[in-house]
């Protein structure tokens, strides 16, 4: 009677929320392809352990990670991300220290390699695209 028709409602509801978790994580799935998982996630990533040598002044082997421009222009070996790709993707071919055997180059060059984490997740944006927002436009001088 009674007591079965709750259990069978627990169950129910135990069923509902592992459905609703595996609907969740799809979501975090498509949201890698917004330029909002960028922003909040791979940019920081990017700051900590690539800026020093390829943002803001340093362009380090021709490559400025700042701007959507410089990281679809890549540097002077040519692109460094191939958007939907991280298997053929320098970026991340360095940063997993998987880098070509005549040139490996760990990334970053000094320091421990990044965690797996964070490797995940510029692994994860540059497989849904590597989406990023349009640079924010350079201030002009007046004329």
């Amino acid at each position: 009677g009674y007591m079965r028709q709750v259990l069978v409602g627990v169950g129910v509801m135990a069923a509902a929320a592992v459905v609703g978790m595996g609907l969740r994580s799809v979501a975090a799935q498509d949201a890698a392809n917004k330029s909002a998982f960028y922003t909040e996630k791979v940019k920081a990533i990017l700051e900590e352990n690539c800026y020093k040598c390829h943002g803001g002044m340093n362009h380090r082997g021709g490559l400025n990670f700042q701007t959507k421009a410089g990281m679809i222009k890549g540097g002077r070996d040519g692109a460094v991300v191939v958007p939907g790709d991280p298997a053929a993707s320098l970026l991340v071919k360095l940063m997993r220290h998987e880098g070509p055997p005549n040139d490996p180059r760990p990334m970053p060059p000094r320091g421990p390699k990044l965690s797996d984490a964070d490797i995940s997740i510029v692994t994860q944006w540059v497989k849904a695209g590597a989406v990023m927002p349009d640079d924010p436009p350079m201030s002009q001088s007046a004329n």
